[in-house]
């Protein structure tokens, strides 16, 4: 087994990282959005949230007023943040000590 600093550690600097480009790629939509350019697909969007980066994508969507009156897309970012709950909830109880 694992000790929970260790996971902890590794998977804190994994959603930082994850975080940060979540926060540079809704800038950057928001950019093409407003200057009628090419944007970044919805489910890239998606794909960094559901790769660790849903923290910083929630700060990005407020900061920029970016996606937040999108039911659909708040609605999958939503379940995002409840499966990495459940998975942290999950690792904690039964695979770490």
């Amino acid at each position: 087994m694992c000790s929970l600093s260790s996971i902890g550690g590794t998977l804190g600097g994994w959603m930082l990282l994850m975080s940060v480009l979540a926060v540079i790629a809704f800038a950057k939509d928001k950019n093409a959005a407003i200057r009628h350019r090419r944007r970044i697909p919805e489910k890239r969007l998606h794909l960094l949230e559901l790769l660790g980066g849903w923290p910083g994508a929630i700060l990005a969507a407020c900061i920029f007023r970016h996606k937040i009156r999108k039911a659909p897309y708040v609605m999958v970012t939503c379940i995002v943040v409840g499966a990495w709950i459940i998975s942290i909830w999950f690792l904690r109880a039964y695979l770490i000590n």
